[in-house]
């Protein structure tokens, strides 16, 4: 079923009012006044609507009003350092497909690239998050945002998050299995309600300083490997993710 997504003060108990650039789409469509389509809220809950004999360009009509299924139950903050080219756009696309809640990039020690422009950076990939976020049936559009240097992105994470993990290269003892079957296991409610907050931090190309990591450990973060092998910078955001959202049922 086609999704779409609307303002939530654009939503009444009967119909909900499109915007122009919407409205336009379903024209384009040529759909029939019968014919559904779904349209969230962007706070997790999803209506089945139609056209309606008397639609008028913009508006359309409720049928049933429903939570959205598609939403994980844990809330995923990604961290993620900034890198170059296109790679920032893999990582943020995938993300939000896996279910992640937030992005929150930020600057390192080590990073390659730092945009000139952050502003317009955020811009660009917060529109990459909406399409994938429309594409892939979420029920939410994380948000994406910059979190500063690299300390300023740490306070964020712990004081947003019940656990937050920095993924680590040159980490050989915790494993990514070992700290996420300590906090997810059935035993402690991770298939029951609403699991805590997690933040998953992941590094630059060329990793985190040393330094760095005793930073994040002096705020209780957990230092965690990804495994023997070395991952890109867009691909252990996806990792971690994914690890995470099948040791919690969410995948």
């Amino acid at each position: 079923m086609i999704r779409f997504f609307a303002n939530p003060l654009d939503i009444s108990a009967k119909s909900i009012r499109l915007n122009e650039e919407d409205s336009k789409h379903i024209r384009s469509l040529r759909l029939r006044p019968d014919e559904q389509i779904t349209v969230c809220d962007g706070v997790g809950y999803d209506y089945v609507c139609k056209l309606g004999e008397r639609y008028d360009g913009t508006n359309v009509d409720i049928i049933e009003k429903n939570r959205s299924f598609s939403e994980p139950t844990v809330r995923c903050r990604g961290c993620i350092a900034f890198s170059k080219g296109d790679r920032l756009d893999y990582a943020v696309q995938k993300s939000v497909e896996l279910g992640v809640f937030e992005i929150i990039l930020f600057e390192s020690e080590r990073c390659v690239a730092v945009p000139n422009n952050i502003p317009k950076k955020i811009e660009r990939l917060q529109r990459i998050a909406f399409e994938t976020a429309k594409q892939s049936g979420r029920g939410i559009i994380p948000v994406v945002s910059s979190g500063g240097n690299f300390e300023e992105m740490l306070d964020q994470a712990v004081s947003n998050s019940a656990l937050s993990v920095l993924f680590y290269e040159c980490e050989d003892q915790l494993h990514i299995k070992d700290i996420f079957e300590q906090h997810f296991l059935p035993a402690d409610g991770s298939k029951n309600g609403e699991i805590k907050p997690v933040s998953l931090i992941t590094g630059p190309e060329g990793g985190f300083e040393p330094f760095e990591v005793e930073l994040a450990k002096s705020k209780d973060i957990k230092i965690v490997s990804l495994g023997p092998r070395i991952l890109r910078s867009e691909t252990a955001p996806i990792v971690a993710l994914s690890a995470i959202m099948y040791q919690t049922g969410n995948l």
